[in-house]
């Protein structure tokens, strides 16, 4: 008991947490919620005119040539309430569309703004359909949330008081019946509400997970093919979608149920009414037009009541969205407490005794790392895979931070360098290319808020993409598709070093530059590599040795320590690590 009673306070504490939240993020929409209240207390006052107008009608209007109520008054009166309501319930969606759309954009974007922010470690743990899931449709969950909220919570609410207000002025002993209903509803309210927070919450999981399936399946659609996934894929998809078909089932059990059992009350509250009211008419109490104005108000009563006991669904499911949205807007962003650099960088790095160790694993990726670069020397990285090179280089724009030791850049610590001010030194090529669905410019010149033509152009023919751009139907204005697959594998690889070659940073990483190319395009671009890595320092990564023979030294990593350094000619003569590798690579 005293578990069950602990996790429903803590979750008390949560929603209070999350509601907080989103009353700070509408407040900026002020205005329109303000103005949109008014036309709500508009739609509410017009709810008690009906019966008002029916009362009257067969109290003055039924008494044959005695009647003096003119023909025209009736009509007017209910084509005026019907004209008013109209005008209140438009301007009332007509704003809250705004600020909800508004709220939607603004959670979008916080959210966005977060994951361009956050440490890569994050997205070791978030899978990018997660992220999808969480920007697109917890979002809009959290939205339908407050919209629901807003629009029929306020409006409903100030519904069921004008018209218990207008019932108590009629006849208050018969109020008394109806007021039963609320207290019994709120009950029922509360106890289907903590089901459906934990339904939906699992329901979200696992809509991300369906989610993450998609992408995978069409980000890999060409491994799935050649490799006959299709059944297994479909397979995944089956399960994650049936699963989420399950939980969409309950949740609408629980808020099914809450509908006829709002039915049985309302039934009963109104019999007992109609009764009380017949006993009343035989003592003269009431009128007919005052029990069809109780009725029929009565009866109006229990649309809004029903839409309240409905809106517990969509508030549970706001309320999960809500807690993975604000947790990914909360999550740890990127350490920046550097300065800006003044100058260019001449590029010369020092590792001095720098160990590293990702998050969760016991195994340093990287032991006692001492190595001094200097400006405009290329080291080439090599070693067997999992040695620590890729770990290396990703220490150098700050990716991932030593657990100790220091690197220097120019004789001053990364930590006090601004990563904007550190990475404008850097430029990458990776041997996985990313690029965007955008033109081969934008591509070229990406991260340039003012793209130099001219260097486009000459990054273009030092990457040896001039043939290919002047058979490309709009030049560099073409599309090049998503992750570029309108090119082929040494196009894109090319266009990623005219990226690099553009950039003109001091510093180059090239991991695995030209693994994509064949041989004649790798020439082309070894010897544009060649021009661009002079004057700059330039770690490379390499598994095919023979590219990286002329590099200034040549370190070899093995299980995260540096085993041997110098340069390709003295490695072979040292007869170790290096020579060993370079004859299996060479043995044919």
């Amino acid at each position: 008991m005293d578990t069950a009673q602990c996790k429903l306070d803590e979750m008390n504490k949560i929603t209070l947490a999350v509601f907080q939240r989103l009353w700070v993020s509408i407040q900026q929409y002020r205005g329109p919620l303000l103005l949109s209240l008014l036309t709500m207390l508009g739609t509410a006052l017009t709810e008690v005119m009906f019966p008002r107008v029916f009362g009257y009608l067969l109290d003055h209007g039924f008494k044959g040539e005695q009647t003096n109520l003119p023909l025209w008054k009736i009509p007017a009166a209910i084509i005026g309430i019907f004209v008013l309501r109209g005008i209140c319930t438009f301007i009332t969606s007509y704003l809250m569309t705004s600020v909800a759309t508004s709220l939607l954009n603004d959670l979008r974007a916080k959210i966005f703004a977060k994951i361009m922010s956050v440490p890569i470690r994050f997205y070791h743990s978030e899978s990018s359909g997660r992220i999808i899931n969480t920007i697109m449709f917890e979002a809009q969950q959290i939205v339908d949330m407050v919209q629901a909220s807003i629009t029929t919570l306020v409006r409903d609410s100030l519904t069921v008081i004008v018209l218990m207000s207008y019932l108590l002025w009629v006849n208050w002993k018969l109020t008394l019946v109806t007021i039963v209903l609320i207290p019994a509803m709120a009950y029922l309210v509360r106890r289907v509400s903590k089901r459906l927070r934990a339904l939906n919450k699992n329901q979200l999981e696992v809509n991300g997970e369906l989610t993450q399936v998609i992408e995978e399946s069409t980000r890999a659609h060409q491994v799935i093919r050649i490799f006959g996934g299709q059944q297994y894929e479909q397979k995944r998809f089956d399960a994650k979608n049936e699963k989420l078909r399950g939980y969409s089932m309950k949740t609408t059990v629980a808020v099914a149920s809450t509908t006829p059992i709002t039915q049985v009350l309302a039934a009963i509250a109104v019999a007992i009414v109609i009764m009380l009211a017949v006993v009343q008419a035989r003592t003269g109490t009431t009128s007919v037009g005052n029990f069809v104005e109780f009725i029929t108000a009565m009866l109006m009563l229990l649309t809004p009541l029903k839409r309240l006991a409905d809106l517990n669904g969509p508030m549970q499911r706001g309320m999960a969205a809500s807690e993975s949205v604000f947790g990914m807007i909360d999550a740890e962003s990127e350490v920046d407490s550097g300065q800006h650099l003044a100058a260019r960088a001449s590029g010369k790095l020092e590792f001095v005794h720098t160990n590293f160790t990702y998050p969760g694993q016991e195994q340093q990726a990287l032991s006692d790392i001492n190595l001094c670069i200097e400006p405009g020397e290329t080291i080439a990285l090599v070693g067997m895979s999992g040695g620590g090179k890729t770990s290396l280089v990703n220490l150098v724009p700050r990716f991932y931070t030593p657990d100790s030791g220091s690197i220097l850049l120019d004789g001053r610590s990364l930590q006090d360098i601004s990563l904007a001010s550190l990475r404008e030194q850097i430029a990458m090529v990776s041997q996985n290319v990313v690029l965007f669905d955008d033109t081969m410019a934008a591509n070229i010149a990406y991260g340039d808020a003012q793209p130099d033509p001219v260097r486009v152009a000459a990054a273009v023919q030092a990457a040896h993409l001039g043939a290919v751009v002047r058979d490309m139907p709009e030049g560099l204005n073409t599309m090049i598709g998503d992750n570029g697959m309108r090119l082929s594998g040494g196009q894109r690889q090319r266009l990623a070093i005219a990226r690099a070659i553009y950039k003109n940073a001091p510093i180059l990483i090239l991991d695995e530059a030209t693994s994509a190319l064949d041989s004649e395009s790798e020439r082309a671009v070894q010897a544009a590599l060649d021009e661009l890595m002079l004057g700059r320092t330039t770690l490379v990564i390499a598994h095919r040795l023979s590219t990286i023979e002329r590099a200034s030294r040549i370190a070899v990593l093995v299980d995260g320590r540096i085993v041997e350094i110098g340069t390709h000619a003295q490695l072979l003569e040292k007869e170790g690590v290096y020579a060993n590798l370079y004859r299996l690579q060479f043995a044919a």
